[in-house]
């Protein structure tokens, strides 16, 4: 499995393409990177309805002809603007829950993990898994924005540390990690929290 990666935007958000069928996270800018990689692509997936995730949604959406999907619980952030950056407003196609969605013919496993966002995934396609802004390299998501919960986040953590497999984790921001890395350092989290 090929996967593209560049950080976009003055968070630098890590916008992955798999494949050059299926883009994870479009943000700022990150609509050239797509348009130079990709031909025809399968879908958008947002990991959490933050602005820095879903910047370029609307452009690549309407550019390519195709869905954006999202959790549930966070699509009302693509058309709300809960932090007063005012991001292009796009309304999501299909709104998952935990599961294992068919796009094409990937495989595309949903896990929720709310706490950062209300509506927080992990994406996992093969060996890979996405996780957003909920685990980091050494690090968690923020839970003092609007929408966040710290309960949640310690549910979600608790989660985390009972999946019994290892893959590599390609966050949202920064470095790749892996599964069994991250279930190190997590107690300490749930700790702080």
């Amino acid at each position: 499995m090929e996967i593209l990666v560049k950080p976009c935007g003055e968070f630098y958000t890590n916008c992955y393409i798999v494949d050059r069928k299926i883009i994870i996270d479009p943000g700022v800018d990150a609509f050239e990177f797509v348009k130079e990689h990709v031909k025809d692509p399968l879908a958008i997936i947002n990991t959490h309805g933050h602005f820095d995730h879903m910047w370029d949604d609307k452009k690549i959406k309407e550019y390519y002809g195709i869905p954006i999907y999202i959790h549930k619980n966070d699509a009302f952030m693509l058309t709300e603007d809960p932090f007063g950056y005012n991001p292009p407003k796009v309304e999501a196609d299909i709104l998952m829950d935990e599961g294992v969605y068919k796009i094409g013919d990937y495989d595309v496993e949903i896990k929720h993990f709310p706490g950062h966002t209300p509506g927080s995934i992990t994406i996992e396609i093969g060996d890979e898994m996405f996780s957003g802004d909920f685990i980091f390299d050494g690090s968690i998501g923020r839970v003092d924005f609007p929408y966040s919960n710290p309960k949640d986040m310690k549910k979600s953590i608790e989660k985390f540390l009972k999946i019994p497999y290892d893959k590599r984790v390609l966050p949202g921001h920064g470095p790749i990690t892996t599964i069994k890395k991250a279930q190190k350092f997590l107690p300490m989290w749930l700790d702080y929290l």
